[in-house]
């Protein structure tokens, strides 16, 4: 067999390499995409989102509920200055009713969905956070015995570090994961342009 017999006989299965090797190549992108988008999209859908949501619902029912009960100052704060009777009783509502199950949905997120943090530990607002609601329980346990001698948990609740974990998370998350939609996208589609060039230019 003369070289020029066997050059064509090579080059065809050269090409067939060169296609499967970038076929790989490709794919293996893709997927490595694809499951960073689809952990991504996890996050953001049990754990960052239902938490930022709940968050916001959070921040405005407490403004909702200021502007109607002792606004411009603190709630329990003054010692001179405590709240009426319809105050407390107000905030007693409020606390059963609005507040605490927006808090127990928030700490069940952290207890059931810890796994899907970006942080290698349970950030401080969220520990805090659990610790107030368990606090809570025991006063709301006081109030439906007839006990009103507490009405502020030992542990305050974290608000301004909640607000702006949420926020902060949330955000960045969500711009990843429009990145990774897009570069997934692009890969998909290049990936098979890249082999039609390639042949059209061997058979050109």
């Amino acid at each position: 067999m003369s070289w020029q017999a066997a050059l064509t006989l090579a080059v065809p299965a050269c090409v067939a390499i060169l296609g499967f090797f970038v076929a790989y190549v490709v794919n293996l992108r893709l997927a490595q995409r694809s499951d960073q988008l689809a952990w991504v999209s996890r996050q953001l859908s049990d754990f960052y989102g239902p938490l930022y949501a709940l968050v916001n619902a959070t921040e405005i029912s407490w403004r909702a509920f200021r502007a109607n009960h002792r606004p411009g100052g603190s709630f329990w704060g003054d010692p001179d200055n405590p709240p009426s009777e319809a105050d407390a009783a107000a905030w007693r509502l409020w606390m059963s009713l609005v507040f605490m199950p927006l808090n127990r949905q928030m700490r069940d997120l952290v207890v059931t969905k810890a796994q899907l943090l970006d942080e290698d530990q349970v950030p401080d607002c969220l520990l805090t956070l659990c610790a107030h609601v368990s606090t809570y329980e025991a006063i709301l346990g006081q109030w439906a015995n007839g006990d009103f001698s507490e009405h502020v948990s030992a542990v305050p609740f974290p608000r301004q570090e909640l607000t702006k974990y949420a926020v902060e998370s949330f955000g960045p998350l969500k711009s990843k994961q429009q990145r990774l939609i897009i570069s997934t996208q692009q890969s998909a589609r290049s990936g098979p342009a890249r082999l039609v060039r390639s042949k059209m230019l061997y058979h050109s």
